[in-house]
């Protein structure tokens, strides 16, 4: 015989939320969106039917009072938001990390194997992926391929 999963509303996972020691703010001029903030991370989640607290928004660390996106550029990883582009610290990274484990167990979301390894970014950019769509005719010429 199957088990019914019964699914908390919005509101008790809000509470859990609060008991787990998040700061839980409306969004102003969004009406059934909530900010959900801990160690200086933040997200921000959306009331929706049968489903139980969907983002709105990754979760990213804050930055200038905005959530930041993280960008991959190979070597270092950056805090990116509309303004302005830091680079991620390695506390910034384990705080986004922890953020979304802690958010993830607390909402009933799903944690998946690789990403519960470290921190996953929102973009990768890399030097060696620029222009590889392009036709072999319109690429640039890399340093160790041979001139003709």
């Amino acid at each position: 015989m199957s088990r019914k999963t019964v699914l908390p509303s919005f509101s008790q996972v809000l509470d859990s939320l609060r008991t787990a020691g998040f700061e839980v703010k409306d969004v102003a001029g969004a009406p059934g969106q909530v900010m959900v903030t801990k160690h200086g991370c933040a997200t921000i989640l959306n009331e929706s039917a049968g489903v139980v607290a969907p983002l709105a928004a990754q979760p990213g660390f804050l930055v200038g009072g905005e959530i930041s996106r993280l960008v991959d550029r190979g070597n270092q990883k950056f805090l990116k938001t509309s303004k302005l582009e830091v680079p991620a610290t390695a506390d910034s990274l384990r705080a986004v990390h922890n953020f979304t484990e802690e958010l993830k167990q607390d909402t009933g979301g799903i944690s998946l194997y690789n990403e519960s390894l470290g921190t996953v970014s929102d973009r990768y950019v890399y030097d060696r992926l620029r222009g590889r769509n392009l036709p072999a005719s319109e690429r640039p010429k890399r340093p160790w391929e041979v001139s003709s």
